[in-house]
């Protein structure tokens, strides 16, 4: 399983990076399976650095702010309005219950049909396992200001010299320390995490992102193998933010750059 960070800046793109989008791609022994983990504002753009759209397999959004999920529109006209027809059927999209609704209103569309012609709508069910290609995603409700957020843990197997081998890897989506962030990092070969405040700075706040201490003590209480820091806004150190999640982490630790891939 490989991960391609298409886009990492927190809570708005920056001059960097675009706003969250993770592609990971896994092979079944016949094809290779590309998804992307939420589809945030500037991302559309830049993941087809990597991929051709008509490539994408499915996309799998955390929660319903614009800075992960609302690219999703510019896929639809990608997908409704291309001049030789889409070449393939509906992209399958996983997300919130009101994912299809919130979308097309964003759009300016009634929502019927909205974009259930171009996307095929699936709500996510805490703990319910989507299994998709080679690919097993499991959600897992986490601490966010939102009706619905989410955590993924995104289980893939493929064919080995030896036979199938199973990796894993968490992602946080959007969340301050809560049980189900635990769960879904469970013993994960990487462990994708958001840190988008610092500490001193944001203590006041709570219940909405954590910081690089916060999100340390999560990979230290889920064993996980590697720790990859991201959704760092454009205000914030990262060098801090390093430090502050070496206090409470001490594996393999470093954070997200747009444009850069590792093998999970």
């Amino acid at each position: 399983m490989n991960l391609t960070i298409v886009g990492c800046t927190g809570s708005f793109p920056g001059p960097l990076s675009p706003a969250s989008c993770y592609l990971v791609t896994a092979h079944d022994g016949e094809r290779t399976w590309r998804i992307l983990l939420d589809l945030g504002n500037g991302a559309l753009g830049t993941a087809q650095r990597y991929l051709g759209l008509e490539d994408i397999d499915a996309v799998f959004l955390s929660h319903l702010h614009p800075d992960h999920c609302m690219d999703l529109c510019g896929l639809h006209v990608a997908v409704r309005w291309h001049p030789d027809g889409w070449p393939k059927g509906r992209i399958p999209v996983w997300g919130p219950a009101d994912t299809a609704d919130r979308i097309a209103i964003a759009y300016g569309m009634d929502v019927d049909p909205g974009m259930h012609t171009e996307f095929e709508f699936h709500h996510w069910n805490d703990g319910e396992v989507v299994k998709f290609g080679p690919f097993n995603i499991t959600p897992y409700g986490v601490r966010h200001p939102v009706d619905e957020a989410y955590a993924m843990r995104v289980e893939a197997t493929e064919p080995g010299p030896d036979g199938p081998v199973t990796r894993v890897l968490a992602y946080s989506g959007d969340t301050d320390s809560c049980p189900g962030l635990i769960e879904a990092a469970q013993g994960a070969d990487m462990f994708l995490c958001e840190a988008a405040y610092h500490e001193g700075r944001d203590d006041a706040i709570e219940g909405v992102h954590l910081t690089g201490k916060r999100a340390g003590a999560a990979a230290s209480e889920a064993k996980v193998r590697r720790l990859l820091l991201t959704h760092l806004p454009v205000w914030n150190d990262s060098v801090r933010t390093v430090a502050e999640a070496r206090e409470t982490y001490s594996g393999d630790l470093a954070v997200a750059v747009a444009g850069v891939s590792y093998v999970v």
